[in-house]
């Protein structure tokens, strides 16, 4: 695109620096992105489950500025709920604001079945009870996670992708369908074409499943180069 064509709307926790940085690159010149904070300083069940109870009101600020969609970004609130309340809590805010909306658990979700996997590598940045309730949400949509591991780290966007890299090594499995690497906040986007090349399997990430549901809902079926093969559905 050589014009500017899309304004994108994100919602994140306040500490997150990666997903506006990712989904900007993935956006090209022809969109911007725009973004509401909620305040967020510890991965706690309390503090992810009062990021949902505050989306839909900051969702309601972020329609001032006519966004053509509006994604809600923080992965682990999402998972801390069930499918069904994941898909109510989108199409609340939708209802709200007359503005399409994407949330982080459901574009992973969605991607996956895209790419017809159900059996899953998880790799992320989470301590052992928040990748325990992830695992439980994939396994209530139907979903089988033949391994998982986290880094047990709050100061996600600092992990090195070399870091990240060896993650991937530790989960993957003669049976894994799809490599799902967890977080908005957990920088992926450059490592995804190589981790697809080196295993033959897709990767989903959050930032990259967020986009691509995004573009989806604003009728944008284009590719995303070194965004992996989901774009290419």
């Amino acid at each position: 695109m050589d014009t500017w064509q899309q304004k994108i709307g994100l919602i994140v926790p306040s500490w997150n620096t990666v997903m506006e940085y990712e989904t900007q690159r993935m956006a090209g010149a022809g969109a911007s992105v725009h973004s509401m904070r909620i305040p967020h300083t510890a991965d706690t069940e309390e503090k992810l489950r009062g990021l949902s109870v505050q989306a839909p009101e900051v969702a309601k600020l972020l329609a001032h500025a006519k966004v053509n969609v509006i994604g809600y970004g923080c992965t682990a609130s999402g998972f801390l709920h069930t499918p069904a309340e994941d898909r109510a809590l989108a199409e609340r805010i939708k209802n709200e604001t007359a503005i399409p909306c994407a949330t982080s658990s459901r574009a992973i979700t969605d991607a996956l079945r895209a790419l017809g996997a159900k059996r899953l590598s998880l790799a992320s940045p989470y301590a052992p009870w928040l990748n325990e309730r992830l695992k439980h949400y994939l396994t209530a949509d139907g979903f089988e996670v033949v391994a998982m591991q986290g880094l047990s780290t709050e100061a996600h966007s600092t992990i090195t992708r070399e870091r990240i890299l060896a993650l991937v090594d530790e989960v993957m499995r003669p049976d894994t369908e799809a490599i799902f690497i967890s977080c908005s906040n957990f920088r992926t986007l450059e490592i995804i074409d190589g981790i697809e090349q080196k295993y033959g399997k897709p990767v989903v990430t959050s930032n990259a499943s967020m986009m691509w549901q995004m573009l989806r809902l604003m009728n944008d079926p284009r590719d995303v180069p070194g965004a992996g093969r989901l774009f290419k559905l």
